[in-house]
């Protein structure tokens, strides 16, 4: 479902992403995991045709992302870091625009869209502007907004920034259940237990270049460890280093509090 080959951009002499090759298949939950600076916000929208790509090739669905933009993004949804949403609509307008921005029947529309605000808990407050949402609110929108048009391939950026325990165990729960029924999942999240618990294989970049890709049991097996996936990642990417440090220099730091 989500395809690239020698995926590269460049912003002027900085490489964010280098070469990236990937074969990501249906019903698939995919962690794309690495440090602040990566490429893997960029990667999406390369992916998503927010951006154009220097040189290299991406697929999804079997669509060329740059040749068929429109008819690859009826097949994808993405779920931002930041949850954009325009402030002077409100929840159900926004969700009405979204329907009809992917030209969802009218019908489906008025019985999906209810659902989906009291699924999220925004069903009380679906009248009122999205200005007056709070943070975690919005993302909840902008997710309910992605399952409304029922995608092929779901796109998240750091899916939990903002969500209550209770909404991150749904939204955790939905993605479970959508990637069983053959929706591919590409996640980008720095919170390593998530994606240890929902992705099935993993792919682990550094300075824009795809590093190692592997399930949880093959990572550890290359990085000689068998603790949780953070120790495992540190490891990988020689943040053992900075961990080292600390045990150092953090008791040194206490005294002088």
């Amino acid at each position: 479902m989500i395809i690239t080959e020698g995926l590269t951009k460049r912003f002027g002499d900085v490489t964010a992403v280098d070469g990236l090759t990937l074969d990501i298949g249906r019903g698939e939950i995919f962690g794309f995991l690495g440090p602040n600076g990566a490429g893997k916000t960029t990667t999406i929208k390369l992916l998503t045709g927010l951006l154009r790509p220097t040189s290299g090739r991406a697929w999804i669905g079997g669509v060329d992302v740059q040749a068929e933009p429109r008819k690859a993004r009826r097949l994808l949804g993405l779920v931002p870091d930041q949850p954009y949403v325009y402030p002077l609509l409100t929840g159900k307008e926004f969700l009405r625009f979204v329907g009809d921005l992917y030209e969802e029947d009218l019908a489906h529309q008025k019985r999906r869209i209810p659902e989906l605000l009291e699924m999220f808990e925004l069903d009380k407050v679906g009248d009122e502007l999205v200005e007056s949402y709070s943070h975690g609110m919005r993302q909840k929108l902008v997710l309910a907004s992605v399952l409304l048009h029922r995608p092929e391939v779901i796109f998240l950026d750091e899916p939990m920034v903002g969500l209550d325990p209770k909404s991150a165990r749904l939204a955790k729960d939905i993605f479970t259940s959508m990637a069983a029924k053959g929706v591919t999942i590409f996640m980008c999240t720095h919170v390593l237990e998530i994606a240890e618990r929902l992705c099935g294989r993993m792919g682990i970049v550094q300075r824009g270049k795809l590093e190692l890709v592997g399930t949880v049991q093959e990572l550890r097996t290359l990085a000689g460890s068998e603790g949780p996936l953070e120790d495992v990642f540190l490891s990988l990417t020689g943040g053992t280093e900075y961990r080292d440090m600390l045990k150092y220099t953090l008791p040194l730091s206490l005294r002088f509090l």
